[in-house]
C-alpha cells in the first residue's frame, strides 16, 4: 500500500542511523556532526537565443500513436482473451499488401503464417507468444501480440484493445528489437545501438484522451562497459522473445520500474 511506504523508510533509516551509531562508538568517535565540505552554487538554467522565432511545426514526424479498428475479427463476449492471435496477423496481412505481399518488404513474414496453427505455434511460424495485461488501467486485459517480419531483422509489436464489441490496435510499431518489457501502463521496447556498450530504449505509454499508446520516452543508455548489444538477427532466423525477470510494477507511473512481460501470460 502506498501510504505505509513512509513508514517503512523512516523504520529503514532509524535502523541504518542505530548502526552507524554503534560503529562510530566502537571506534571512539563521539557521535557529533560533520561538516560536508564546500558546497557547489547553484547555476539557474540559461535560456539561449531568447529572439529565435519558435517553430510552428516539427521537423520530422514522429510516429505519436493511434488507434485503428481491425476489420474482419469478431470478440466474443467482448473477451479478448477468444481471439485468435494468428488471425489478427493474418488480417493486418491481408489489408496491406504494399508491405505483406509479393513485392512488398516482409512477403516472406504472410508465406510463413501459413504454417501457424490455430493461436500461434508451429515450426516456421513468425507469430511469437501472445500476451495479456491491462495496459489502459480499466480492469480488462490487453492483447500484446509480437511477430517476426522476414526476411528483414525486424519484429512487428501490436498492442490490441476491445471497445464497442470491436478490436481496435493501439500500438503499431516495427523495430529491430533485443527484448520487450510490460511496466505499468507503458511498454519498454529495448533495441541495439550501433555502439559498443549502449542501447536504445523506447516507451510507449497509454494515453487516455488518444486512447492509444503514445511514444512517452527514447532513451540512449549504457548497459556496461565492453558489453556489446545482441546482434541484429540474421533475416530468415526465427527467434524468441526475451524478457527481464523483474515484478510488476504499480499500473500508476508510466516512469515505473520495468516488468516483464511473461508476467501477464495466460
Amino acid at each position: 500500500m502506498p501510504a505505509r511506504r513512509p513508514v517503512r523508510r523512516t523504520a529503514v533509516a532509524a535502523a541504518a542511523v542505530a548502526l552507524l551509531a554503534v560503529t562510530a562508538a566502537g571506534c571512539g568517535d563521539s557521535g557529533g556532526l560533520h561538516g560536508a565540505g564546500a558546497t557547489p552554487t547553484a547555476i539557474s538554467p540559461a535560456k539561449l537565443w531568447p529572439d529565435l522565432r519558435p517553430a510552428s511545426s516539427p521537423a520530422w514526424p514522429y510516429d505519436e500513436g493511434s488507434a485503428e479498428t481491425v476489420k474482419g475479427i469478431t470478440v466474443p463476449g467482448d473477451d479478448i482473451h477468444e481471439v485468435d492471435p494468428v488471425a489478427v496477423v493474418q488480417a493486418e496481412i491481408g489489408s496491406d499488401p504494399a508491405s505483406y505481399g509479393s513485392a512488398g518488404a516482409y512477403h516472406d513474414t504472410a508465406t510463413r503464417m501459413r504454417k501457424c496453427r490455430a493461436l500461434g505455434g508451429g515450426a516456421g511460424c513468425p507469430l511469437l507468444k501472445p500476451y495479456y495485461r491491462d495496459l489502459t488501467g480499466d480492469g480488462r486485459d490487453e492483447l500484446t501480440l509480437g511477430f517476426r517480419l522476414y526476411p528483414t531483422n525486424q519484429t512487428a509489436l501490436r498492442v490490441y484493445t476491445v471497445e464497442r464489441h470491436r478490436l481496435v490496435r493501439v500500438l503499431d510499431d516495427d523495430d529491430a528489437i533485443i527484448g520487450v518489457e510490460l511496466a505499468g501502463r507503458t511498454v519498454i521496447v529495448r533495441s541495439p545501438a550501433g555502439i559498443s556498450g549502449y542501447e536504445y530504449r523506447t516507451t510507449w505509454a497509454w494515453d487516455p484522451q488518444r486512447k492509444a499508446m503514445v511514444f512517452f520516452r527514447d532513451e540512449f543508455l549504457r548497459i556496461g562497459r565492453g558489453h556489446h548489444t545482441r546482434r541484429p538477427i540474421p533475416a530468415g532466423t526465427p527467434s524468441a522473445p526475451t524478457s527481464s525477470p523483474s515484478s510488476p510494477s504499480s499500473p500508476s507511473s508510466p516512469s515505473s520500474p520495468s516488468a516483464s512481460a511473461s508476467a501477464g501470460a495466460r
